[in-house]
């Protein structure tokens, strides 16, 4: 096995430096998938792609040699952040009339796709959007088309609509394309006045427009699904008379001094002020009636998936951190509200205070089990003069553009601002590992508490850490790592994830001091899950396996062909590594917590039943990440676990204890297999079961010494 693993390190590491070899700049995204498409896809009758331009990120597609549309990634030119937290992908071509001639949907993580919805239909969807005329979504800011909802993807399809419309009205007018120009401003935005801070009744702030309505009776509601001609829409009407209400939705920018102290008083608004950083502005929603603005998706996946924020080419999505609510309203002429919520629009969204903007509302009706049918409707918002300082001359030049490595600083900086909670709550959980590492000695003394110990600090990293943050880490971090070294490495997209980037970061460091058994033993998600379910399943008698040693020792070699496989097809295609990485259960069990098609499913509980029998069966034998990080155990700088010269000759209670078998029956720990958890510490220790400890304290009591503690008795020999 020492050789096995040489030779893996010494290929990964010569893999590594191939990678780094090649040109950083690598292909452009766009040339990337324009190489795996059809032009005919794009444009009926094209037959090939131009290059890309120097000034745009856009492609000529030509038929016989003659210019017919512009080809576009939409990832280039807007955030198209889904469901995930990755970008999702599209391909679109626009005519030289602004038409969108077709579009593609070429990659993309979205989880909520793979539970259910196939990705068949997800591209269908994509598809549809060809014909789209951008000139009349100019006109009427992004909204003069229908929105098909996918029931179950609602988050992912309003990202794929957002980034189509307003990626395509960026390339048309970058292009000129249908007479459509880049809107040069006549002058700066207009700027709120924050020195006004008087205070009004609910009566003045509706009647001068500080807060705007929008109400939707239930004889509306059917109006408007029966006008869409579906026919499941219009057999399902919404109950009540017609003059009940469906929804009545107030909208507030409350970050304005006077709007935010009148409606929500001096001692909300100044958790307010608190609560907000530079640049970042506030919407107060009110709603009531039979629909709910806000919805329960946000509840599963923390996105508010039944409205978003428009102006202009600007959207914005609210996730649950955004998000507080209020308890009541300051005015005393106020009317009762079902729901009232702050949500809080970062400063890089590109939000502009001063201007018009609409809030979207999502209305959806249930057309069957399962299915749904949406209408959108707008709530129009701008603020009345008297709060805005008076418009100013508009500079000759200025650099007030975001560039966009500044955009994706802001971008990930915003995420971990908005994650410090979860942060501190891992920086804590890394000093008491750190600290139990250090002092094992102290820490693994008593055998009963360290091991309720551990089992506490194991139910952690599962609930917590990994169904709640779904901070699971993945061999398919170190092939995107790999990726990135490849294509020009920044660290902008491994710092979206903070508990993510943490650990990671924490993992190199133990390497050094500890090996992979910081992690693996101790952070893992989908390992605690299975040695916790191991310790179920022992109480309720289930037997407990011993394969021969071995067997054991070269099913070993398991997990490293595996890393391999994966790693050598990451070298060709990231996707297919990826894809292949299905063999790690950590999506299945942790990430989507057993909602997902049948096989996944079934194979995570195989892994894991197979856990009760053979504890950390998947641990031991199949998992690639144990195996990348296994490799450069060896390299660690420190040996703390220790041993008695009798260890495995003639004494073997701790190989026959440890809890994965990685001790030799000659008693040498294997540094690759062990996961630290420190059972062979206890023993090392052990009044009752380590002999050198037994022999120890007996030999004192034989010659009348004074009683000593086993510590004690370690620390003499």
């Amino acid at each position: 096995m020492d050789r096995l693993a040489k030779f893996v390190h010494r290929g990964i590491l010569t893999a590594l430096l191939v990678l780094g070899a090649i040109s950083a700049s690598g292909a452009n995204e766009l040339s990337r998938f324009l190489g795996e498409l059809d032009p005919a896809e794009l444009v009926a009758g094209a037959d090939a792609f131009g290059p890309v331009r120097d000034d745009i990120d856009a492609a000529a597609v030509l038929a016989g040699g003659e210019t017919v549309a512009w080809a576009f990634l939409t990832s280039d030119f807007v955030g198209t952040t889904g469901y995930s937290g990755k970008p999702i992908h599209v391909v679109a071509a626009i005519s030289p009339d602004a038409v969108l001639t077709g579009a593609r949907l070429v990659e993309h993580s979205e989880p909520i796709v793979l539970i259910g919805i196939p990705d068949t239909r997800m591209r269908a969807l994509t598809e549809s959007y060809a014909g789209l005329d951008l000139k009349a979504e100019a006109a009427a800011g992004g909204s003069a088309h229908d929105l098909d909802i996918i029931s179950g993807a609602t988050v992912t399809v309003m990202v794929i609509d957002d980034s189509i419309v307003r990626a395509g009205l960026k390339v048309a007018r970058a292009l000129g394309l249908g007479g459509l120009v880049t809107e040069t401003p006549v002058g700066p935005p207009r700027e709120v006045d924050m020195e006004q801070s008087r205070q009004a009744d609910w009566t003045t702030l509706s009647g001068d427009g500080s807060i705007r309505r929008m109400t939707i009776d239930i004889g509306q509601i059917n109006a408007a699904f029966a006008a869409t001609g579906d026919a499941r829409a219009i057999a399902r009407p919404e109950p009540g008379d017609t003059g009940d209400t469906y929804i009545d939705l107030h909208a507030a920018l409350v970050s304005v001094p006077t709007i935010g102290l009148s409606l929500l008083g001096e001692r909300e608004y100044t958790n307010l002020v608190n609560w907000l950083e530079p640049g970042e502005q506030a919407l107060l929603l009110l709603g009531r009636g039979a629909y709910s603005y806000k919805g329960s998706g946000y509840v599963r996946g923390g996105i508010f998936d039944r409205f978003q924020l428009i102006q202009g080419d600007v959207s914005a999505r609210f996730f649950d951190r955004q998000n507080r609510r209020v308890l009541n309203l300051a005015p005393t002429d106020a009317p009762s509200f079902t729901e009232l919520d702050l949500f809080r629009i970062p400063a890089e969204a590109g939000f502009q205070p001063g201007e018009p903007f609409r809030i979207q509302l999502l209305a959806q009706r249930a057309v069957g089990a399962v299915d749904k049918t949406f209408l959108t409707f707008d709530l129009g918002y701008h603020l009345p003069e008297s709060y805005l300082l008076p418009a100013a001359v508009a500079p000759v030049a200025h650099d007030a553009i975001q560039t966009e490595a500044e955009a994706k600083a802001a971008l990930w900086q915003r995420i971990w601002r908005d994650k410090t909670f979860e942060i501190v709550g891992l920086g804590l959980m890394l000093t008491v590992l750190t600290g139990v590492f250090f002092f094992q000695f102290q820490a693994t003394s008593r055998e009963r508490p360290f091991f309720w110990f551990r089992m506490a600090f194991l139910t952690v990293s599962l609930v917590w850490l990994g169904w709640m943050m779904n901070a699971q880490l993945s061999v398919v971090n170190l092939m995107a790592l790999a990726g990135a070294l490849r294509t020009g490495f920044t660290w902008d997209a491994f710092l979206l994830d903070p508990l993510v980037f943490i650990q990671w970061f924490a993992v190199a460091a133990a390497l050094l001091f500890w090996g992979r058994g910081a992690y693996c033993g101790w952070l893992c998600p989908f390992g605690a899950l299975q040695e916790l379910t191991n310790r179920i399943g022992r109480v309720f008698k289930i037997p407990q396996v011993e394969l021969p040693w071995g067997l054991h020792e070269r099913l070993w070699a398991l997990k490293y062909m595996i890393f391999l496989g994966l790693f050598g097809v990451s070298l060709a295609s990231i996707p297919a590594a990826e894809r292949l990485a299905e063999i790690e259960p950590f999506k299945t069990a942790i990430i989507l917590k057993f909602v997902r098609d049948w096989p996944f499913v079934v194979f995570a509980l195989a892994v894991l039943v197979a856990g009760l029998f053979i504890e950390r069966f998947y641990c031991r034998y199949l998992c690639p990440l144990g195996a990348a990080l296994a490799i450069p155990a060896r390299i660690r700088m420190f040996d703390w676990l220790k041993r008695y010269q009798t260890c495995g000759a003639p004494c073997r209670t701790c190989a026959n204890e440890c809890p994965i078998a990685a001790i030799h029956p000659t008693g040498e720990i294997n540094p690759n297999e062990c996961v630290n958890c420190l059972h062979c510490q206890v023993l090392y220790q052990s009044e009752v079961k380590c002999p050198v400890v037994i022999r120890q304290l007996k030999r004192r009591a034989a010659v009348g010494g004074t009683p000593v503690s086993a510590q004690q008795t370690v620390a003499a020999e």
